[in-house]
């Protein structure tokens, strides 16, 4: 199992996330419609080249699944109760076909379950860079995570 239980993790820890992707037409042409977004900066050519990026503008919603999805082998595969929420999301640089994106993981808090002696809450602020190191997006994550068995 690749996550980390609760009692393993400490404040600060940090993960430079391996995995690489870079991102496609297909990938936000896909989740655009999949998720019944109408936007034509997502979806619209001409749309796009006449706005102020000039070019198809990769949905945010996409990246920020990506970035979360990026950082789950690493942090919560095996051990994760449940995702409690997600807080302060923000990205500030705009992510275009073709844009490679990694992430990195800091544990930013820790707090024992009152509800679950098994478990315990970990936040982790998660960001994601493009290939220029420009962060395109970031969010602090809370997660459920069960203990390691005594």
């Amino acid at each position: 199992m690749a996550g980390r239980y609760f009692d393993e993790w400490t404040i600060g820890d940090r993960i430079a996330h391996d995995i690489r992707r870079t991102v496609t037409e297909t990938d936000n042409l896909l989740f655009t419609t999949m998720t019944h977004n109408p936007q034509p900066l997502h979806l619209d050519v001409e749309a796009a080249r006449a706005s102020e990026f000039g070019q198809i503008l990769v949905n945010g919603t996409f990246t920020f699944s990506l970035m979360v999805g990026l950082s789950v082998g690493d942090t919560t595969l095996g051990t994760l109760v449940a995702n409690l929420g997600y807080d302060r999301l923000v990205m500030p640089k705009p992510v275009f076909i073709g844009d490679t994106l990694r992430a990195d993981t800091k544990v930013i808090a820790l707090k024992e379950s009152k509800s679950r002696p098994h478990a315990g809450i970990v936040t982790f602020l998660h960001r994601c860079l493009n290939q220029r190191d420009e962060i395109v997006c970031q969010c602090e994550r809370s997660a459920l995570l069960n203990k390691k068995a005594a």
